[in-house]
């Protein structure tokens, strides 16, 4: 079952790492675009190059359409797809100053109380994410650009919050398991198993 999860929560933050890697060359590309752009347009450039300023200006020479709209979609996917790893291998942050004097018992509890928090937090996001993308979808709403439908980002994005909510419960169950037998099934080292 491990195997699965600790895959399935790889893949996802593939998936988001793509995305965020693709969304910055875009924005790069935008932000050149828009730059060149406005030079384009400069009085400058039309007094000495008319021909060539217009002819790149035609060709469509400018901010990539929707660039806000697309970001705003895709950065909210890539968090929600990074989630799950970070979920299974304990990668969110801890206050260690305060939980590293604790025996092992006690910090076993911790655990298990953290895991079932988290595991409440990201059932009840994936829960109004998919309320939210319900009622987009009853609204008909589009961007303003590019005319897509608003609920496709919130369906990017419940697909990263469904699966980080089902590994949250996974790793609730794994420590609390963990919390009542004294075992470690599983490493706080990048899911290491032991």
């Amino acid at each position: 079952m491990y195997r699965f999860f600790f895959g399935l929560s790889r893949l996802m933050a593939v998936f988001g790492g793509f995305i965020l890697s693709a969304l910055i060359v875009m924005v790069c590309v935008s932000i050149a675009g828009r730059s060149l752009n406005g030079l384009l347009h400069a009085d400058m450039v039309q007094a000495m190059v008319p021909g060539l300023a217009n002819w790149l200006l035609d060709i469509g020479i400018g901010p990539v359409n929707g660039d806000f709209e697309l970001v705003e979609a895709g950065i909210a996917f890539a968090i929600f797809a990074f989630l799950p790893y970070c979920q299974i291998t304990s990668g969110h942050a801890t206050v260690a100053i305060f939980t590293d004097w604790l025996p092992e018992r006690p910090q076993q509890f911790l655990r298990m109380v953290i895991e079932i928090l988290f595991a409440v937090v990201l059932i009840v996001i994936a829960v109004q994410l998919k309320e939210g993308m319900d009622s987009r979808i009853r609204s008909g709403q589009t961007t303003f650009l590019l005319q897509f439908p608003i609920w496709w980002a919130y369906a990017l994005s419940l697909a990263g919050a469904a699966v980080a909510a089902c590994v949250a419960v996974y790793m609730a169950i794994v420590r609390t398991v963990e919390a009542f037998t004294g075992s470690v099934l599983i490493a706080d080292d990048l899911g290491a198993e032991h």
